[in-house]
């Protein structure tokens, strides 16, 4: 998909993420430096379509995929995780990690495998979203690079 675009302003990209349930309370503008959209932040829609990467080093934690209603089961989550997965292989990264409390399915079909939350390598184990921000339940995946 060629419609993808860096960058997302913060705004914009916690009104999707706020939309769907998803957290919010950590994110900062820096956050957005590797975060990647789809839609127009101007359009009264706004996004339709977010995923964001923190990035450690050879490792990532994948955050905030998030699809509106309305443009689910386009194929447009998968293209946005596929672009993520690109962009941390060009800057190094080897493993990334992620939590989710709905979307296991969705990931294990794209080459996640639950991880026990102690093999979580200390850069991963110290953000907020590992540590507090995402309850305990959630599950803990990972995919080599």
């Amino acid at each position: 998909m060629t419609d993808i675009h860096p960058h997302p302003p913060l705004a914009a990209a916690m009104a999707l993420l706020e939309a769907v349930q998803l957290p919010t309370a950590d994110l900062t503008e820096n956050h957005c430096e590797h975060f990647f959209y789809q839609g127009s932040p101007a359009a009264p829609a706004g996004l339709v379509g977010l995923v964001g990467l923190e990035l450690f080093g050879d490792v990532a934690l994948l955050r905030s995929l998030a699809v509106s209603p309305a443009a689910r089961a386009s194929g447009l989550g998968s293209a946005l995780l596929e672009y993520a997965e690109s962009h941390a292989r060009s800057t190094g990264v080897k493993a990334i990690y992620l939590l989710t409390t709905t979307a296991e399915e969705f990931f294990a079909r794209r080459g996640y495998t639950p991880t026990p939350r102690d093999a979580a390598p200390p850069a991963i184990r110290s953000t907020r979203e590992f540590a507090g921000i995402c309850p305990a339940s959630s599950a803990f995946m990972s995919k080599p690079l």
